[in-house]
């Protein structure tokens, strides 16, 4: 009979666990957005394109491109870690689950192309 009196209580769970898996989700997508708001639009533009102003002049690369999305998460992170050329190094600005996050962003711009 105990066997009985559990399923309502995992029936009520699994929703619960979902929900906060997905707020979880969201929550860092949204954190990635807003970091690559305020570090990477005025380069990259807001779509990954490199086509904004400065970075016309700077010639930097469209994130989207098969040459970047080709680069493994680890190569990816050492760049925004360590910068590379005129982009600047972001490894003391942020925490690593956060460059972490910026590398699944510019992953999601591609597909967004």
């Amino acid at each position: 009979m105990q066997r009985n009196s559990l399923h309502p209580w995992l029936a009520a769970l699994i929703p619960v666990t979902g929900a906060l898996l997905l707020a979880v989700s969201l929550h860092a997508e949204g954190d990635a957005a807003k970091s690559y708001k305020t570090n990477c639009v005025l380069c990259h533009a807001a779509d990954g394109s490199g086509s904004s102003p400065s970075g016309k002049a700077l010639k930097a690369k469209d994130l989207r491109s098969n040459v970047v999305q080709a680069q493994s998460d680890a190569e990816l992170t050492d760049v925004i870690t360590k910068g590379r050329g005129k982009m600047p190094a972001f490894g003391a600005k942020l925490k690593s689950e956060e460059i972490k996050e910026m590398v699944a962003y510019v992953r999601e711009l591609a597909k967004a192309k």
